[in-house]
């Protein structure tokens, strides 16, 4: 997922705009988490950049992601850009 979202909106007010932007990438994930993984893998994991554009997106952890968009908003921010890449991630075995 690679989207752009605006904060900007005649009708819709800022923190509605948040909200739905949030439930976005919930949805995203929950979809991405219910697909197949690898044959190699034992759970799927998520690589995400979040910023004002794609060349300000900065590397963040999935669990802060929200707090991420969250400081933008707060820095008044006209839009805000994210990206989430699925992966399959194999754990490594300590016997080995």
């Amino acid at each position: 997922m690679k989207k752009t979202f605006k904060l900007e909106h005649p009708k819709i007010k800022t923190p509605r705009i948040v909200d739905s932007i949030k439930h976005e990438i919930k949805k995203f994930l929950k979809k991405e988490r219910s697909k197949n993984l690898p044959a190699d893998a034992k759970y799927w994991s998520f690589d995400c950049k979040v910023g004002q554009t794609e060349e300000t997106a900065n590397k963040v952890p999935l669990l802060s992601l929200t707090e991420s968009i969250d400081d933008l908003v707060l820095n008044n921010a006209k839009s805000i850009y994210v990206e989430l890449t699925a992966k399959g991630v194999a754990t490594i075995d300590e016997n080995d």
